[in-house]
């Protein structure tokens, strides 16, 4: 790994740990899958921290552009994804 998690100065020490946490899942959603439920648990936290669409946008965007995951299309996915059980991208 390369690149830095994207933070606020303004968040608390457990709102990084969830923010990281959550791109984490994200990148274990194209690395090798990760379990539905795990990563929605993450998204609520996430958006409990970050409840602004232009902040998710903002923030995701320096995530995307660092790693090369798109944050947006694995909630997208995971959205769409009905009864399955494991969200991967490939």
């Amino acid at each position: 790994m390369e690149y830095q998690y994207p933070f606020s100065i303004d968040w608390k020490t457990e709102e990084v740990i969830d923010v990281i946490a959550f791109f984490e899942a994200v990148e274990k959603a194209y690395e090798k899958g990760i379990k539905k439920e795990d990563l929605m648990v993450r998204y609520r936290k996430f958006k409990e921290i970050v409840p602004s669409k232009s902040e998710e946008k903002n923030i995701c965007g320096e995530f995307e552009e660092s790693s090369g995951y798109s944050s947006y299309q694995v909630v997208k996915k995971m959205k769409d994804a009905g009864e399955s059980d494991i969200i991967t991208m490939n």
